[in-house]
């Protein structure tokens, strides 16, 4: 397992819920002048958009991430997208955090399976920062600690050598490798079968550096080439015409973790899997973590300053609903295996003297927006994920 696989997983599951994020808050913001006070507006999106991105990209937060460490169970990662999730005035219940994690695991699998090469994963990763930066164009300061990760990761992935980013993507198959779920955006493009499986193609552009398939050269001991065959091959391969940018600015090339939500199409899941498959997740979740200490540890460091305080006076912020009615969402919730829902992970990280300080001191700077006034009625699912921090 890679120890420099964790702030790419982060860095673009988390493009990918500012993607669902920005295309949901879209779909359901009213023009100022008209939106009543339990209507979203788009000045109440750009601020989401805003404390989300400033908390994820805090720089104490990022050093700690870009630190060499093993991925953690699935579980504690999802802990940190609640968590960011809520740093601002929205609110989603556990059905629609469900449906948002989904969504962001599935659509980063997809690319990591669809990389030409295992480098790539590093320019999938620009696409999403470059499409970060554009939602907070407008905020220099926010836009100034997105810029500084770019220069981080920059400087720390350039370097590896091939083989080094061919574990990465080992280390970030492994961790996709039991989740199968369906989504329509995937199925209606039949890039996924019913069962959840993405269907690989197998014609487009050959990795950079590559050729196309289709010759057989043959060599001597002396490594003088005697004779060529060719030989038709199933796909219909091309060469690509440049490499994408690894600098801070400049033409990808890969469009792969660019926004598929950009056009309007509806953001559905289905969660797929046979009752054995249930079943064996349960039992994934019920067997002793030995790792599970290193793991609140690992939490603890990441979001020992950050407290998410809910409001005064029974104010309870924006909610968001990403599925189509609030009838769908609740049926989600009451069917929603129970085996499959995420419980509140209390950290016990105050214990040891000087503990409280030293976590008080990472993120300890970060602000968590509180709805505003007369926003009561935008929500009632406040999670209290964290209450136990």
């Amino acid at each position: 397992m890679s120890s420099r696989t964790l702030p790419l997983l982060f860095l673009n599951l988390g493009g990918e819920m500012l993607y669902i994020l920005d295309q949901r808050l879209r779909a359901q913001s009213i023009p100022g002048e008209k939106a009543r006070k339990d209507e979203w507006t788009d000045v109440d999106r750009k601020r989401v958009m805003n404390d989300i991105i400033a908390t994820m990209f805090n720089k104490k937060f990022m050093e700690e991430l870009f630190k060499p460490q093993d991925l953690y169970s699935k579980k504690a990662l999802r802990t940190v997208y609640d968590r960011l999730a809520h740093a601002s005035i929205m609110r989603l219940n556990q059905a629609s955090m469900d449906k948002l994690y989904d969504l962001m695991t599935m659509a980063f699998k997809y690319q990591v399976l669809l990389c030409p090469r295992p480098r790539d994963i590093l320019l999938v990763t620009f696409n999403h920062l470059d499409a970060i930066k554009d939602f907070i164009s407008n905020s220099p300061g926010i836009l100034n600690q997105v810029d500084e990760t770019f220069r981080q990761l920059i400087e720390t992935y350039n370097c590896l050598s091939d083989g080094e980013f061919q574990l990465i993507r080992q280390t970030l198959l492994i961790f996709f490798q039991d989740m199968h779920i369906r989504v329509s955006i995937f199925l209606k493009d039949k890039v996924q079968n019913s069962n959840g499986r993405f269907v690989l193609p197998i014609s487009g552009p050959v990795p950079w550096g590559t050729e196309v398939p289709g010759l057989i050269r043959i060599f001597n001991h002396k490594g003088v080439e005697v004779k060529r065959a060719e030989f038709t091959t199933a796909g219909n391969y091309v060469t690509p015409q440049r490499e994408g940018s690894f600098e801070l600015y400049g033409d990808r090339v890969l469009k792969l973790g660019t926004n598929m939500y950009s056009v309007t199409r509806p953001v559905e899941t289905h969660v797929s899997g046979s009752s054995k498959n249930l079943a064996s997740q349960a039992k994934e979740n019920i067997v002793p973590n030995p790792l599970a200490k290193e793991e609140l540890n690992f939490l603890a460091r990441l979001l020992g300053g950050l407290d998410i305080q809910k409001p005064a006076g029974g104010e309870t912020g924006f909610r968001l609903n990403l599925f189509t009615t609030d009838e769908e969402e609740e049926h989600a919730a009451q069917t929603r295996p129970e085996e499959l829902s995420y419980k509140v992970i209390n950290i016990e990280a105050m214990q040891e003297p000087g503990r409280r300080a030293e976590l008080s001191r990472i993120l300890g700077e970060l602000e968590v927006a509180e709805p505003r006034p007369g926003s009561a009625e935008k929500g009632e699912d406040l999670l209290a994920l964290m209450d136990g921090l």
